[in-house]
């Protein structure tokens, strides 16, 4: 990039579960504005849905299906801007929409911290979508929802046309409380997600003054593990011990140091690492070093270890999931001698998962019988409404040619048709996202609505 040539300009769209963001994005993508937008998305769920439900035109469009924004984006995100660089005359702005559980931080901070990114992006603003009809409950059970407004730069107001003028008052003063300085606009009820795009694109620069009031460590970086030590290590070998801790299963990664390497600089180097899915290692696995982080079980019983063997003597780096105190870690030679580590950094994490919001992904080649479907589905809905906070997918419904597209917000549920299969399979693709779900339920149902 010359440094003439103006930056590309990022928006991150964002808000919860069913908001409107793929109805909103679909828009921008379709409306005659004269301008080529490249899409990344993120997903909560193994099964990834939403890349179909956004309109296939000339625009690049990116997936990342890890199921946590916050913990592994910054690896993947920094991986497809660099893709997109290589044809960087392909298009005029991006668009990244995050998953509805995502805080938007850790999107935001990519383009202010990461020093390659920040030469060639510029965060032109977050856009958090509020639906309504569901505020109140939404914003007082889920942390995400109040951190996506209070980052956000405009926030508008959608499905404006399902609750009172009244209550639409009150959210913009609960909005108000929680972000006094961004835009609100009410999106037009005649139209989903019905907003002018100059109300969201170019809207001029994220406010990150704002961003550091909020959360004052805003621009510290976020990882995936919670401490990096320092050991200096004789050749042979050494091996980590954990007792059973808080989790069933801890990940590290050991690798040598470079030279006036700081932890900072080392734990920048390892999380690349703890963002790729690797396989678990078995107790006393005897392993070599690598780039690569490892996930042990532990034992339900006793010590767990494993044992690495040290090729060359000095000092070397263990980046921990978790704290070492909470699995009474120890660190031993091959004399069972106890090794003190020679420094340590701790990095808190800015964020905590809420390991009751889970996703189902359901998948059939066989046809769905649609009086069975239907039927199973409002059982569902009137039992487990309250707890879903998203469903969508498509549907291969016996005898109908029509692919069909279903969207859902607890229980409130739409499809229309999208046309012929074409030359794709026939098949269904369901993904539901909540907290609690009766997934034995939801599967059996589902299961028995296939024809056979």
């Amino acid at each position: 990039m010359s440094p003439n040539e103006p930056k590309i300009p990022v928006t991150v769209l964002t808000g919860f579960l069913g908001s409107g963001k793929t109805t909103l994005l679909n828009r921008v993508l379709s409306e005659h504005h004269g301008q080529r937008i490249a899409v990344i998305e993120n997903e909560f769920g193994e099964i990834g849905v939403d890349q179909e439900l956004v309109i296939n035109a000339e625009e690049e469009i990116f997936e990342m299906n890890n199921g946590c924004i916050c913990c592994t984006v910054r690896g993947d995100l920094i991986r497809i801007l660099g893709n997109l660089m290589r044809r960087r005359t392909k298009f005029d702005r991006i668009i990244v929409e995050t998953t509805g559980m995502a805080n938007p931080g850790p999107v935001a901070q990519t383009f202010l911290v990461d020093e390659d990114t920040k030469s060639h992006f510029t965060l032109d603003g977050i856009v958090t979508l509020i639906d309504v009809k569901h505020f109140t409950d939404q914003v007082e059970r889920n942390k995400e929802v109040r951190e996506q407004i209070a980052f956000a730069d405009v926030i508008v107001l959608n499905k404006t046309d399902l609750v009172e003028a009244s209550i639409l008052d009150e959210i913009e003063r609960r909005i108000r409380a929680m972000n006094a300085m961004a835009r609100i606009e009410r999106a037009d009820p005649a139209r989903r997600a019905g907003i002018a795009i100059d109300k969201i694109l170019g809207i001029g620069g994220f406010d990150l003054a704002r961003a550091l009031e909020y959360r004052p460590n805003f621009l510290e970086p976020e990882y995936p593990f919670e401490c990096i030590q320092q050991y200096e290590f004789a050749t042979g070998r050494v091996s980590p011990q954990f007792e059973q801790g808080p989790d069933p299963a801890i990940s590290l990664a050991l690798f040598a140091a470079i030279d006036q390497e700081d932890a900072l600089a080392a734990a920048e180097r390892s999380f690349l690492w703890f963002s790729k899915d690797e396989e678990a290692v078995p107790p006393n696995s005897e392993l070599t070093p690598a780039n690569r982080m490892y996930p042990v079980a532990l034992s339900t019983s006793g010590t767990t270890q494993i044992h690495f063997e040290i090729p060359t003597a000095g000092r070397w780096w263990l980046a921990l999931q978790h704290l070492p105190e909470e699995f009474s870690m120890r660190c031993v030679n091959v004399h069972g001698m106890h090794l003190e580590p020679v420094s340590e950094r701790r990095f808190q994490p800015g964020h905590s998962h809420d390991d009751d919001v889970t996703s189902l992904s359901l998948e059939s080649e066989r046809s769905l019988d649609a009086d069975r479907f239907h039927n199973w589905l409002m059982r569902e809905l009137q039992v487990q409404g309250n707890n879903i906070y998203r469903l969508k997918g498509f549907l291969d419904l016996a005898g109908y040619p029509q692919r069909i597209v279903i969207q859902g917000v607890h229980m409130l549920t739409d499809t229309a048709e999208l046309g012929p299969w074409g030359d794709r399979p026939r098949r269904t693709q369901l993904v539901f996202i909540g907290r609690d779900l009766d997934t034995d339920s939801l599967t059996r149902g589902f299961e028995a609505c296939v024809v056979s």
